[in-house]
This record gives structure tokens, sequence and C-alpha cells, in this order.
């Protein structure tokens, strides 16, 4: 592995996480900095972000994403959405990728800034879209796409690459 990379790699999901909850406001736009700082098709910019600390919420938050029962233990929980109203073309799939990229730097900010993240998929399972959906109250053309649990590390996940060399093809398939 690369170690101009390390950030990449030292990347793990992170389930478990210390009682400290000192997660301040200024933190959190840190995050969320970092998510907008993606790039979007036609910078349209189609994400929008929940914010959870309630303890109520993410417990009911757990209670809808069965692998997300760490959301129990969590200080924080942002729910990543996506408005099909401001998706280029109003297309599901540009959506998708955009919001996925502010995901994937929401998750490297978390780590650079000492922090264990865990992402959890909603989209495309319907009854968590439509259960949180109804958890935030949200408008018809808001799209729930994930959760992700954060906060400070009670495990520390060894850096890893899954580079496969079967995974890539040069100028054709074979």
């Amino acid at each position: 592995m690369n170690s101009n990379l390390n950030v990449i790699f030292q990347r793990r999901s992170v389930r478990r996480y210390t009682e400290r909850d000192d997660m301040d406001d200024a933190l959190v736009r840190d995050l969320l900095e970092a998510a907008m700082a993606a790039p979007s098709a036609c910078c349209t910019d189609p994400w929008e972000f929940i914010v959870v600390r309630s303890r109520e919420t993410l417990n009911r938050l757990a209670d809808i994403l069965p692998n997300g029962q760490m959301l129990r233990q969590a200080p924080l929980g942002i729910i990543v959405c996506g408005s099909l109203e401001r998706a280029h073309g109003g297309e599901l799939s540009y959506m998708l990728q955009d919001c996925s990229a502010a995901i994937e730097n929401l998750l490297l900010a978390a780590r650079l800034l000492g922090l264990g993240a865990c992402w959890l998929g909603v989209h495309p399972r319907p009854e968590r879209i439509t259960r949180i959906s109804s958890l935030f109250d949200l408008p018809e053309h808001i799209v729930p796409i994930s959760a992700i649990a954060l906060g400070w590390p009670a495990e520390h996940p060894e850096p890893r690459t899954r580079y496969r060399d079967e995974y890539v093809h040069v100028e054709s398939w074979t």
C-alpha cells in the first residue's frame, strides 16, 4: 500500500465507540463541509443531511436498520438524503452517485478528524426508505440514502486495501 494514501486505507467501518460525546457543532460542520465538497453532476448538489444527536431518535434508527445497532451507542448520526428535484435531470442515478461521493468524503473527513464512522445502507430497501421518511417527515422528493453512525472509536481496525488484479481490465474485458 502506498503510504501517501494512508488515510484511504485507514478508513474502516467502526462499530464501537467510547462514551465520549463531545462532538460539537464546529466538528459536525467540518464533516458536512467535507461532504459537500464532493463532485456532483453539473454542480447540482442534490444532497441533504439530517444531523441526529437525540438518543431516542438514534435508538429508533437502530430499530429500523438491522445492521445499525452501533447507533445505540454512537453520539451522532447523520442521515444522507438526496433531492430528486435538484438531481441532474431529475435522475435517481445521478442523485445516488452524487450523494455517494458526499458520503465517502464525510467518511474520510471523519477518519482525518480522529472519529470512527460506519456507513449504513437505506436505499434501495423500500421498508427502510418508508420508515426513515416517516420518522423524519421527509417531503416526497427527498430520498433517504444512508445513515452514518459517528463517534470516538473504541476499536481501531487495521488499514487495508481490497485491491484484486482480477478486477482490473486493461483496454478490453479480457
